[in-house]
């Protein structure tokens, strides 16, 4: 490799450590072991520079055929306005195939993610601290493998595509919960360690009250646990969240492309993301 150049690779575990530095130098708060969960459901590109360093990371996350969720996109500070942002984003369609796709973006990603067809759908809140001492609901109960097949299909309603592999891989590292009306799963939440503490996501439900309760349960086994949920603006409970404890310390911008056009009528709905990477 000559001087100066960047070369794409596939990404793979070997490159786990060189992608955390990365994502260290933005603040955000993953882990070795989240970096694995996400390269555990994707397919992805690492940018090497010349002195064999990892500049530039992307991961590639499908659900089944419905869907992909591009995510983890880093360009070095040192490597970026040479265009090495656009050659990963590049390599990501290659890997998403036909599929539509979806991300989270940051401020300074959006000018590129625009020009690349990309349109905004929705406005992704963080909300993290130590939640105050709640009450657990009599409502939810915590779920058990059996209840993963009723939990998925619930998923698939909420979400608008198939994401097995992701609940699979949460049931991996965290804990369900859910309420159930009339022995059916009404509605769902996961909670698995991330970052500083644990992440509460995804959290599906068919209303604001039940998708609280959900919340409530896994923070009233957790008094002053540092926790995370990232919801959409539209959802209703940032302010809530605010109330208990979970300040609001940043997020994103939803994007889709090509637009989507059913999200407005999907339901049960998505109160709160599995986190941003991986929605």
């Amino acid at each position: 490799m000559q001087q100066g150049e960047i070369e794409l690779q596939d990404f793979g575990p070997d490159h786990i450590e060189g992608a955390v530095t990365l994502s260290r130098q933005e603040n955000w708060p993953h882990r070795p072991q989240d970096w694995q969960m996400a390269l555990q459901l994707s397919s992805g590109a690492v940018a090497i520079d010349d002195q064999g360093r990892v500049a530039g990371t992307i991961l590639v996350t499908p659900y089944g055929a419905d869907c992909a969720m591009i995510n983890m996109v880093i360009v070095d500070r040192n490597a970026r306005g040479k265009g090495l942002g656009r050659r990963l984003m590049e390599q990501a369609f290659a890997l998403a195939g036909d599929r539509p796709l979806r991300l989270v973006a940051t401020t300074d990603g959006m000018p590129l993610y625009e020009k690349l067809g990309f349109v905004p759908s929705a406005t992704i809140l963080q909300h993290q601290g130590q939640m105050a001492a709640l009450e657990a609901p009599d409502s939810v109960e915590a779920a058990g493998t059996h209840d993963l097949p009723e939990i998925k299909a619930l998923d698939l309603d909420a979400y608008g595509a198939d994401r097995e592999t992701l609940i699979d891989a949460l049931a991996e590292r965290g804990e369900f919960a859910v309420i159930r009306r009339r022995g059916v799963i009404a509605a769902y939440a996961a909670i698995r360690p991330f970052g500083r503490g644990e992440v509460i996501g995804p959290v599906i439900a068919g209303n604001a009250a039940d998708a609280k309760a959900l919340i409530s349960f896994f923070a009233a086994s957790r008094p002053g646990a540092f926790l995370r949920v990232d919801t959409e603006s539209r959802t209703g409970i940032a302010s809530w969240l605010g109330e208990i404890g979970l300040a609001h310390v940043g997020g994103g911008v939803a994007m889709d492309r090509p637009a989507r056009t059913d999200a407005a009528t999907v339901r049960p709905k998505v109160y709160a993301l599995a986190n941003q990477a991986l929605g």
